[in-house]
Parts: structure tokens; C-alpha cells; sequence
């Protein structure tokens, strides 16, 4: 038997002066392919009829010199092929940097580029027949017509033998910039003639993603003078998702009053919504014919809680609270009305 000893002898002996890193024993040429796939491309052995002395790898280690004894001045890669040491553990030599565009480029303020006038569909169906089809697709995304037909409150007031009844409903049709509004409010009393009614039309216009203009007219129907007025008012969606309202009414006869209008929607459960909502009208005079006062003339403030499992049709119980103050009480009392108080409701909230 062969001491292991002798065989490590003859082994680097027979290398001398070849020891890469890496590199497997000669002549085990499994671990050759494995470890190198430019050995595989070389043939059955790539180190077949290397000598002992290391001559043999002159040509393709020019830097190690005679008889096996690396030469010190010499560069170590010197006429290695790179591009086969990637196996190694050493990558490619990077190209030329290819040219930038797009978001790559830095930043400018060149103008953006002309976009393309022509469609490729019309070679096969004409110009005429894709600019139509061009025009419903543009309407269709973004420039559509839509309507809306809500209740926000449709709701009855138990009131021990004079039950009452209050509605503020609205409509609309248009795109996403302007709109046409009709909207109508109201209250009164079963087996009596409605208290209070009126009904407005308006255009609307988003003057940002949040907030539209309006402006119309609005007339009043119940019972009293039926004045009109001149609308202009505001309306949208405030920080925090409230939902805001402002309203100023000039009427035919000079009277000026205003409204302003807010309520939140306080989500519960994924269907129990409860909304907390204000309504303060103000007169810029007395209107005895209509017995308002001057000033902050009514305010309501209200607590629903609405079972929304379906958008579309919501049920909601609550408690209103609504009181005529300062002069506009005074005129209630002067016709033997009460001046308001607390009020339990049932109603929905339903749109369609």
C-alpha cells in the first residue's frame, strides 16, 4: 500500500508552480468540468501532456515562468482570456453605457413631445368610422352623462295626535364638471296643509375635485307670501369628510337670507352609520309676512342612526332638535306656534 503521504508528494511535485486558486487537482477531470465550463469546451483533458517542469502552460500562462517558479514582474493574468473565468467567480468586462431616455433622462423643461395624430386603425376601417368610435370611447371614460336621484331625509315626526313629516330630497344629471341640480325640502303635519316648502333649480360647476359653485333660482310653495329668489351657494366635502353646504338667497322683493348646512357620517360597524348634522338659517331683516327675524332666525341640530347594509336603501332612527330664536320666535308665539323642541324620527335614506 502507498503511503498517503507519497501521493501528496507526487502530486505537487508533478504541479509545481501551477497552484491557482480554485483550480481542481489535474487529472481529476469530473471536478475540472464541474469547477470550470471553459475545461468542458477544451476536450477530454485539458491538461493532457502538461509536463512536470510547468513548460507546457507557457502559452497559456505566459506570466509563470521556468520550470515552474512564477516570474515576480510579470502581470499574474497576462494573456488569460477573461471571459472564460466567469465560473471563477469573475464577471465580464461592462460594455459602453447605452444611451438614456425617458425617465432616465435628468431632469428639464423641454416640452413633451407632439402626441400622435394618426391611428393605425384607419388603414383597415377609415378615418371617419374610428373618430366616432375615438369620440364614444372618450365619453365613456370620463366624459359620460350620469344622474342621481336621493333622499337624504324622508322621515315621520310622532308628535301625540298631530304626527309630522319632513323631507330634503335632490336630483342631478351631468358629467364630472357641471351639473344640473333640482332639490326640494319641506315639513308639515298629517291631516294638515304643508308648514313650510320650497324647491330649487341650479347649475352646478366643480371649480376643484371637491367643491362645486352653484347657482339658480328657488322658489317657495307653502303657505305665506311665495317669494323667489335668487340662488348662489357652495358645496362639498371638507377636511375630515364633512359635508358642507353655504347658501345665499336674494328674493324678488329685496329680502336677503342665507343658509348653512353640515353633517358628518361616523361609521359604527360596516353598517351602522351614525350622523351628527346642523342647519342654521340666517335673515338679513325682518320678513313679518313670512314671521322671520332678523339675525340667526332657526337652528336644528340632529342625531341619526342609519342601518346602511344597502347604500341604496338605508332605515334610520334619531332624535331632531329645532328651535326658532330671537325675532322669528317672537312672530311664532304672536300666531300661538310653539317655538320648537325635541322630536323623535323614524326614516330612511334611499337613492336611486
Amino acid at each position: 500500500m502507498v503511503p498517503l503521504a507519497s501521493v501528496g508528494a507526487a502530486r505537487a511535485q508533478d504541479h509545481a508552480g501551477h497552484a491557482m486558486p480554485g483550480m481542481p487537482v489535474p487529472g481529476d477531470r469530473t471536478a475540472a468540468r464541474r469547477a470550470d465550463p471553459a475545461v468542458n469546451a477544451q476536450g477530454p483533458d485539458a491538461h493532457a501532456g502538461h509536463g512536470t517542469t510547468g513548460k507546457g502552460h507557457g502559452a497559456q500562462h505566459g506570466g509563470h515562468g521556468g520550470e515552474g517558479q512564477p516570474r515576480q514582474d510579470a502581470d499574474p493574468h497576462a494573456g488569460h482570456d477573461m471571459s472564460t473565468m466567469e465560473g471563477h467567480g469573475m464577471s465580464a468586462m461592462p460594455g459602453p453605457e447605452a444611451p438614456r431616455s425617458g425617465t432616465d433622462l435628468p431632469p428639464g423643461d423641454a416640452p413633451a413631445p407632439a402626441p400622435s395624430a394618426d391611428r393605425a386603425a384607419d388603414r383597415y376601417f377609415g378615418a371617419e368610422a374610428m373618430t366616432g368610435a375615438e369620440r364614444a370611447l372618450r365619453r365613456e371614460h370620463g366624459g359620460g352623462t350620469f344622474h342621481q336621484l336621493m333622499f337624504d331625509i324622508a322621515e315621520y315626526r310622532p308628535r301625540g295626535g298631530k304626527d309630522g313629516y319632513r323631507w330634503e330630497a335632490q336630483s342631478w344629471i351631468g358629467g364630472d364638471i357641471s351639473r344640473l341640480w333640482l332639490k326640494s325640502e319641506g315639513e308639515g303635519r298629517f291631516g294638515d296643509r304643508v308648514e313650510t316648502a320650497e324647491i330649487q333649480a341650479l347649475y352646478s360647476h366643480a371649480i376643484d375635485p371637491y367643491w362645486n359653485l352653484q347657482a339658480g333660482l328657488r322658489q317657495d310653495l307653502g303657505p305665506g307670501p311665495r317669494r323667489t329668489y335668487a340662488v348662489l351657494g357652495v358645496e362639498g366635502l371638507a377636511p375630515y369628510w364633512f359635508e358642507i353646504a353655504g347658501s345665499l338667497f336674494v328674493s324678488d322683493k329685496g329680502d336677503v337670507l342665507a343658509r348653512a348646512e353640515a353633517y358628518y357620517d361616523q361609521r359604527i360597524t360596516q353598517y351602522i352609520v351614525l350622523q351628527p348634522r346642523i342647519e342654521l338659517d340666517f335673515a338679513l331683516q325682518d320678513m313679518p309676512r313670512n314671521a322671520i327675524g332678523a339675525g340667526l332666525s332657526n337652528a336644528e341640530l340632529g342625531l341619526r342612526l342609519r342601518y346602511e347594509r344597502m347604500r341604496e336603501f338605508a332605515p334610520y332612527v334619531g332624535i331632531s332638535w329645532e328651535r326658532r330664536i330671537g325675532a322669528t320666535a317672537d312672530f311664532a308665539r304672536a300666531r300661538g306656534e310653539d317655538r320648537g323642541g325635541a322630536d323623535f324620527v323614524l326614516g330612511v335614506r334611499a337613492w336611486f
